[in-house]
């Protein structure tokens, strides 16, 4: 894997959608963090999972944390 500026987990991210997962990836495709969803209102219930647009939700939020994390510095940098 090639080190990008330093990072581990080098940006930008992607969320992926899997069968009854988003899969949030680094630019190398390695997987960084999932977000499990069930379509059936009952498996839901019984399993705690979010519904699919929440799961989509959370995993482009998720996605998006490196370019917030550099917004941040960025700002903190002028102030």
């Amino acid at each position: 894997m090639t080190m990008l500026s330093g990072r581990r987990f080098p940006a930008p991210w992607q969320a992926v959608e899997l069968e009854d997962a988003y899969c949030i990836q680094d630019v190398n495709g390695f997987p960084v963090a999932y977000v499990y969803f069930a379509d059936d209102l009952q498996q839901r219930a019984g399993t705690d999972r979010m519904s699919r647009s929440e799961a989509r939700r959370m995993a482009v939020r998720i996605a998006a944390l490196p370019e917030l994390r550099q917004a941040l510095r960025k700002q903190s940098a002028q102030t």
